[in-house]
């Protein structure tokens, strides 16, 4: 009799243990997937998840309604696509609302995701600080660029508008090329600010070896839509694809940003 009582509190007890076990499994889940999610999200089933991911090879951070009824909002480690909610059509395209005055749908909801990658990235940037800031912009660029060299020349003309600037290496021949390797001495640099002087000027700089965040400067601007050089992105994550003088570019940011 014994026996059988030890028995049956001993199945207790491992029942207990088990679903105690389950409920933290599926809590810590839940909570890593609410991470990436937001009010809108939307849950796709896993054979259409397995089927955009195992065709496309991109990874799924969200998924959201489209401005468009019959389309899914696909945020992935390389930008916004779009999915038909049949699964059977996979989209790169931008979408632009004729309503709201040709508003461009894809780089509003690309503005949040600027932010979050650029902020992991800002504390490894070359920065060039203005006296009086009013703004401070980050500027993907490539130091054998014709517009990247042509605003570094005009420096100055930045920092006494008021704009900071901010450098994050975007190579655009991409992690295999010399200017890789150049802009990877730069920030590996004793003074990375003389070194971006010197290259920008079409001087050889030293060679430097590191631990430096060139590589991921670069997947970070790949992922959020630069594909040239240079390209500005704004504290609210609006991106400026090209090169805009000291004035110019003032005028776009108290325009976008209000002051």
């Amino acid at each position: 009799m014994n026996n059988v009582l030890i028995k049956k509190a001993i199945l207790s007890l491992f029942i207990l243990v088990s679903i105690s076990a389950c409920a933290q499994e599926a809590e810590v889940t839940t909570l890593q997937s609410a991470s990436l999610a937001t009010t809108n999200t939307v849950v796709l089933s896993d054979e259409l998840i397995e089927k955009f991911q195992s065709n496309t090879r991109l990874s799924i951070l969200n998924v959201e309604q489209a401005p468009l009824d019959n389309l899914y909002q696909i945020t992935t480690d390389r930008g916004i696509f779009y999915l038909s909610k049949d699964g059977k059509f996979f989209i790169n395209a931008v979408i632009f609302n004729l309503d709201k005055g040709m508003l461009n749908e894809t780089d509003i909801a690309m503005n949040g995701i600027r932010l979050q990658k650029v902020a992991q990235i800002r504390d490894s940037g070359i920065v060039y600080k203005a006296p009086n800031e009013k703004y401070m912009v980050d500027v993907f660029t490539d130091i054998t660029c014709g517009y990247c060299r042509k605003l570094h020349r005009e420096m100055q003309d930045y920092l006494d508008a008021g704009i900071s600037i901010r450098y994050l290496a975007y190579p655009r021949e991409g992690l295999n090329g010399d200017v890789y390797k150049q802009m990877q001495s730069i920030w590996c640099s004793a003074n990375p600010q003389d070194a971006m002087n010197q290259a920008k000027g079409g001087n050889t700089v030293a060679s430097k070896s590191c631990k430096n965040d060139v590589a991921t400067h670069y997947q970070t601007g790949a992922a959020i839509g630069v594909t040239g050089t240079p390209n500005i992105v704004l504290a609210d994550g609006s991106l400026i694809g090209g090169y805009q003088p000291a004035k110019a570019l003032l005028a776009e940011l108290n325009k976008r940003l209000g002051e």
